[in-house]
């Protein structure tokens, strides 16, 4: 597990500047980018975890995501630094349900926010099946301190438009 993950906090899973080229015609970040950044912090959790790249190599079983919802809050613009946090809410054998969060590193502005579940892949199979209860461990430990941490405002929303009364 890496030294600078720390269980009884949100995970910092990843920091980096926004680049020029994330940024569409309107001067701000893409929303396909928001997505790239929080696939990076989604790889950064796994990694912390002990169940990313070097897992999937030594058991040939891998974690996908099956679903996502992201929430824009509010703009951010190329040369900005930014990080994500992630909060564990949930998991079983099979599957993980995690949420990000990514500020602006300057005034710790909330960015926006994204939601995942994801299932425990056999890479040979192509098929969900359940975890190695000891590969399960971290994320034992990691959800007791999270349980701990207030309910996202985001986690479980949809989109919808309110009926016309």
């Amino acid at each position: 597990m890496s030294e600078e993950f720390k269980e009884n906090t949100l995970t910092n899973t990843w920091r980096g500047n926004v680049k020029e080229e994330w940024c569409d015609y309107n001067g701000h970040l893409n929303l396909a980018y928001y997505v790239v950044i929080f696939d990076l912090a989604t790889d950064g959790l796994y990694d912390a975890v002990g169940l990313g790249e070097t897992y999937k190599n030594i058991t040939n079983h891998s974690w996908f995501t099956a679903e996502s919802h992201v929430c824009y809050v509010s703009e951010v613009f190329a040369g900005t630094e930014v990080y994500c946090t992630t909060q564990l809410i949930g998991f079983d054998k099979k599957r993980m349900h995690y949420f990000h969060r990514m500020y602006r590193v300057t005034g710790r502005i909330l960015v926006a926010t994204n939601e995942l579940l994801a299932l425990h892949v056999d890479l040979k199979e192509r098929k969900v099946v359940e975890a190695a209860t000891a590969a399960l461990d971290p994320l034992h430990r990691i959800l007791v301190s999270h349980q701990a941490l207030p309910r996202p405002k985001q986690l479980g929303s949809k989109i919808s438009i309110p009926p016309k009364i």
